[in-house]
């Protein structure tokens, strides 16, 4: 006889799940434990490039990719096919990746961190593809959201949404939202990892929903947040000035 815990995992393990991703370490991980938590039946890997025409790295990033790899893998790096099937296109967009799609037969797709995605692709499972979105998509649509919200001073900003996917970018229905937990003391190459985890709480518990109710739940999007792009480089010190002296203070 099943434990209750143990029925409710049998029965998570019965949605069949589709990840559009690229590889980071921080999706890495995302897929890791989506891979333990459900039926992860493949991973689309995007590989567009998309750049600004103005230098946007920053050293904090650098420190936040060995800080998540050290923290989650032991320092390794893996990649997204160490926890589930892959395949990779430049584009997910392309007519071969939305037929691969098709073919896969998933309850669910579950998209972070592609470009911007169209009808096609929607219209795989329309009513049940979802997107993990970095802060309220009423307020921040576009790139690099949390920092804009730093960047506004807006700390109460950071919190990370799950909301359907539509062709216009960001303005589907919010199935949930969740702040990110912030700690004094926190550093700003360590947000990412914390919002890592709650993406994948959010998609967890969203999962669960379309298990138990066979839908997403959602409500839909009353305002129209600004667009933003890349952030510069030089904005990115702001930012990180002004993260590490608000969680000093908390």
């Amino acid at each position: 006889v099943l434990s209750g815990n143990d029925a409710a995992a049998d029965a998570r393990r019965g949605v069949r799940v589709g990840v559009l991703t690229t590889q980071t370490p921080h999706h890495a991980r995302f897929v890791q434990q989506i891979a333990e938590r459900f039926d992860l039946v493949r991973v689309f890997e995007e590989r567009r490039a998309i750049s600004a025409d103005f230098e946007t790295h920053h050293p904090f990033e650098d420190d936040r990719d060995a800080y998540e790899c050290e923290t989650w893998f032991a320092g390794a790096s893996p990649a997204l096919s160490d926890f589930a099937e892959v395949e990779t296109y430049r584009d997910l967009n392309d007519a071969q990746a939305v037929a691969r799609m098709r073919d896969a037969k998933v309850d669910a797709l579950l998209v972070f961190g592609t470009g911007r995605l169209d009808q096609p692709v929607i219209d795989v499972v329309p009513e049940r593809i979802v997107n993990l979105h970095g802060a309220d998509p009423e307020k921040y649509r576009g790139l690099d959201t949390h920092l804009w919200a730093i960047y506004h001073k807006d700390f109460r900003g950071l919190v990370t949404a799950l909301h359907r996917v539509r062709a216009e970018l960001d303005r589907g229905g919010v199935v949930m939202k969740m702040p990110i937990p912030l700690e004094r003391g926190m550093k700003l190459h360590q947000l990412r990892k914390a919002n890592t985890d709650i993406c994948v709480e959010i998609a967890t518990q969203a999962l669960d929903m379309l298990h138990n109710y066979g839908q997403f739940i959602s409500q839909p999007q009353l305002y129209i947040g600004r667009y933003y792009s890349f952030m510069p480089a030089v904005l990115k010190s702001r930012c990180l000035r002004q993260f590490e002296a608000f969680t000093e203070s908390l």
